[in-house]
């Protein structure tokens, strides 16, 4: 799989990004037996397309009664998305745990820096209260390849979390501080701690799983700036179905890395590309899913920027799903 897998790591442009999609795309609209099959029933022939924009989205919703696999060789390992309320779980199958790590590390460093300036306090109690989180794996070795001491996850013990932050801060020790919106307004409404931008980042990955009310993005982050004291809180936009993620530095705008792109579909036919500041159906292309599909209708509503696009919410059919859920 090298063969996908470097390129995508040296795209620089819009013509390496398409040629490498193109690509891939060729490669699992042929071995990916689920993929293949939702292509045939479009009546898509696939030597037509000749940009990214023109390939077959694959509902996310897919997912959750398939496995979305090119069958190269058996799955390792799976993550497991968070079936709220009792609803259905999807399962993403991967057949290299080593891609997901290596993606893990070269996104962070893309917008972050090196992992070893940070300590990494994650307070994810919903998460590390089920197997198969695509996040807490995603955690644990930024843990591990930071090799912070200080590092490590929360569920509901959020003295010792306070005492930890108030200690690496009187270090001037770099904070990276990810939370469940829900877990990181209870703790910021206790625990008034007032960080620096320049030594903390507090970043929030959506959903109150059922323990509050649903807020804009604009509410929650101002409680959460009002309780850390900083100017700007971070957002992550990952599903389990993904391997790469979007950041947002504030503002609930993101960005993605090089090898990841979001296209937009127009709401009453997601077949057209929505224009630039128009609401529509959020279609990423990670091409980090080698082994899966690369190419995902999410179900989520947003809009594309001059820089970046921000998440609106969902549509009305579709499920509430875990990471970033907030309506924006």
């Amino acid at each position: 799989m090298n063969d996908f897998l470097k390129p995508i790591f040296l795209i620089r442009d819009e013509s390496n990004f398409n040629e490498c999609a193109l690509k891939l795309f060729r490669y699992q609209a042929e071995h990916v037996p689920v993929y293949k099959e939702y292509i045939r029933l479009l009546k898509k022939d696939i030597r037509t397309i000749r940009h990214y924009s023109e390939i077959p989205f694959l509902p996310v919703s897919v997912f959750k009664n398939h496995s979305i696999s090119d069958q190269v060789k058996t799955p390792e390992f799976f993550f497991s998305s968070s079936g709220t309320s009792g609803q259905t779980t999807s399962k993403h199958y991967l057949a290299d745990i080593g891609i997901y790590d290596e993606v893990t590390i070269k996104c962070f460093r893309h917008f972050f820096g090196d992992p070893k300036h940070y300590c990494f306090l994650a307070l994810l109690p919903s998460y590390l209260e089920r197997p198969g989180s695509s996040l807490v794996y995603m955690m644990q070795h930024l843990i591990a390849t930071g090799n912070h001491p200080l590092s490590g996850f929360y569920l509901y013990n959020h003295e010792e979390l306070a005492e930890k932050i108030t200690l690496l801060k009187n270090k001037n020790e770099k904070i990276f501080l990810i939370g469940v919106t829900y877990a990181l307004l209870d703790f910021f409404e206790k625990y008034h701690i007032p960080l620096s931008a320049s030594h903390a980042i507090v970043m929030e990955t959506g959903g109150m799983k059922g323990t509050r009310r649903e807020m804009v993005r604009q509410e929650v982050h101002e409680l959460l700036c009002k309780g850390s004291g900083l100017d700007t809180i971070h957002s992550e936009y990952g599903m389990t179905e993904l391997l790469s993620q979007a950041y947002s530095t504030g503002k609930g705008i993101f960005e993605t890395p090089p090898w990841m792109k979001i296209v937009t579909g127009e709401s009453h036919d997601p077949f057209a590309t929505a224009s630039i500041n128009d609401t529509g159906i959020i279609k990423v292309i990670d091409l980090a899913n080698i082994h899966s599909c690369a190419f995902i209708e999410t179900g989520d509503l947003g809009r594309m920027l001059p820089q970046g696009f921000e998440i609106l919410g969902r549509m009305d059919s579709s499920e509430l799903r875990g990471c970033n859920l907030m309506i924006g």
